[in-house]
């Protein structure tokens, strides 16, 4: 008896390890609540990347939610961004299930807004529109009927990081920084025609939005991501900022911390685009 406890206990701890962070759906577990009324899925690519899209789908480019001015892709008032998610079907009462090309970056950047604007139940769909095709998922060239409603915003600071806070988190050890660029634009040797000066924020630890995911677009197991995150100094006693250029590819780092039980995780908004125009700042 005892073996038989044993064997299941590990049996149970060997599926929880192999499972991926919380907060994503299979497209088969998609396909079967894709039609429920309180069910409303969001393409959050550009209106190109909806021509072709799961069927029942809204579009809701992430750059709509934005805006450039003083800084690009900055998000917008929160009471601007309720808005255009009631006009387009959105609502906090709902399932809301966000993908896009492929990539994971814009899901993960959609995710990330909804998060902030206090939508409870929020998922993000495992491999995005290449794992619907693989399963042979319904999709479609016709946009979906929208029926408008209201978006109650309720805007959590707690996922939000201002420069002031990054200032204060750099060499903090309750703090840990994390860039989710490219290891070339971390290092500074990335072309690049927007930045100013090339390089990362102090103290900042690299890892690239893509080592995430598997060659399949799909988030690494728990496991992975634990071993992951943990070499990097990323532990879950310390508050965690994620940023990246624009903070576009920092939202699926979010999402693979926030559901492996990180309890402070923070995006930092103005990325490092605002980070490296503000003189002041120190780069690395």
């Amino acid at each position: 008896m005892k073996l038989n406890k044993f064997f299941l206990f590990g049996l149970v701890m060997l599926l929880a390890s192999a499972l991926s962070a919380q907060d994503l759906i299979s497209a088969l577990d998609l396909a079967k609540i894709s039609k429920n009324d309180d069910v409303i899925i969001i393409c959050a690519t550009s209106e190109d990347g909806y021509k072709v899209h799961i069927s029942g789908a809204v579009n809701i480019p992430h750059t709509s939610l934005c805006n450039n001015e003083p800084i690009r892709t900055v998000i917008k008032p929160a009471s601007e961004m309720a808005k255009i998610l009631g006009e387009n079907g959105v609502s906090t009462d709902k399932t809301i299930i966000v993908y896009d090309e492929g990539s994971g970056k814009y899901a993960g950047r959609m995710y990330w807004i909804l998060k902030y604007l206090g939508a409870p139940n929020v998922k993000m769909l495992d491999g995005n529109i290449k794992g619907w095709k693989a399963k042979r998922k319904p999709i479609t060239g016709a946009p979906a009927k929208v029926t408008p409603t209201t978006f109650t915003a309720k805007a959590d600071a707690a996922q939000l990081a201002k420069m002031d806070e990054v200032k204060k988190a750099v060499g903090n050890s309750s703090y840990v920084i994390v860039d989710a660029r490219t290891p070339e634009e971390y290092a500074g040797t990335a072309d690049s025609e927007t930045l100013k000066r090339k390089g990362h924020v102090p103290s900042a630890v690299n890892v690239n939005y893509e080592t995430v995911m598997d060659s399949k677009g799909e988030l690494k197991s728990n496991e992975e991501l634990t071993s992951m995150f943990e070499a990097k100094g990323i532990t879950k006693d310390k508050t965690a900022i994620v940023y990246c250029e624009t903070s576009v590819r920092a939202g699926v780092v979010y999402l693979s911390l926030k559901g492996l039980g990180y309890p402070n995780v923070k995006v930092y908004d103005g990325a490092y685009l605002e980070w490296q125009t503000t003189e002041a700042n120190k780069v690395e």
